[in-house]
């Protein structure tokens, strides 16, 4: 195997600039040098496959996909797009997760298999990753569940959503938890209805704080609580929501996602007044496209 450390060669002087074949030359040497680091990446990862076997750890780490990202954007300089950055990686990221044993995604609406949330999904988990389609976001919640999928895709709740639609107030938190915003990498002024994330990925996992979170609280309001007495207890908790939304039907129920990484033992959920409260789940801030 070729030696996989590339070093990119000092400046030259205008008159010595290499010809377009010399150039050519280059690009493939630096294809090869690519090419070797990844096959190397796949073979540390079938590694760390076989450990978490052992261990019976989770492949799917959304917290530290998150970080992956970020840190490769923080470092990104020149000609490289940032979206380019994220689409490289998710890629490799998906090929990690498919070598480390079946790995599907479950999306609602049976009917549309080129819809933008399965545009969303297939750009997130990757061309090769097996989408299954469900006619309901309640079937959909359910194929992942009972181990079918190991991820559902499911559209942003939306004020007036009809209760079917409402799989946020269905989700039941002790089994599953949104870990995942979508796309993590957000066309700046281009959020869903609420101000958030057009998409949320669910699993059976337990959020990882990332350090740049949010999080989705679901509350049980009583009758005296109106959409502004949720917003002023929320805010004078120290919780001010970035949206909320309310359903009346066919339990009322409120949504607010938070800024940070919430969790139960939070010394601000006591100060609220609600009966109920659950975290339905927390996720990685997504980062501006520019």
């Amino acid at each position: 195997m070729a030696d996989p450390l590339y070093c990119w060669p000092a400046a030259m002087p205008d008159q010595t600039q290499p010809d377009l074949a010399s150039l050519r030359v280059e690009i493939d040497r630096i294809d090869d040098a690519l090419h070797d680091l990844l096959m190397r990446r796949a073979d540390i990862v079938a590694q760390m496959a076989a450990s978490r076997v052992k261990a019976g750890a989770p492949s799917f780490r959304p917290g530290r996909e998150a970080q992956i990202l970020r840190r490769l954007l923080e470092r990104n300089q020149g000609a490289l797009a940032r979206g380019t950055v994220v689409r490289l990686w998710r890629e490799i990221i998906a090929s990690s997760l498919a070598q480390q044993g079946a790995f599907s995604v479950a999306v609602p609406g049976e009917a549309a298999a080129d819809s933008p949330l399965v545009r969303l999904a297939r750009a997130h988990f990757g061309l090769p990753t097996p989408l299954k389609l469900h006619a309901t976001p309640s079937r959909t919640l359910a194929s992942v569940a009972d181990g079918e999928a190991a991820v559902a895709v499911l559209p942003a709740p939306q004020e007036g959503d009809r209760p079917e639609a409402a799989w946020w107030a269905q989700m039941e938190p002790s089994r599953l938890r949104v870990v995942l915003a979508l796309p993590f990498l957000a066309p700046n002024g281009a959020p869903n209805g609420n101000g958030g994330a057009p998409a949320y990925a669910v699993a059976p996992l337990a959020p990882e704080p990332t350090g740049r979170d949010r999080s989705l609280l679901r509350l049980e309001p009583g009758p005296e609580h109106s959409r502004a007495r949720i917003q002023a207890a929320l805010t004078a908790a120290g919780l001010t929501p970035r949206w909320l939304l309310r359903q009346e039907t066919p339990t009322p129920m409120a949504l607010a996602e938070l800024d940070g990484f919430l969790t139960e033992q939070d010394p601000r959920l006591a100060a609220l007044p609600f009966p109920r409260m659950q975290i339905l789940g927390a996720y990685a801030e997504p980062e501006p496209e520019e």
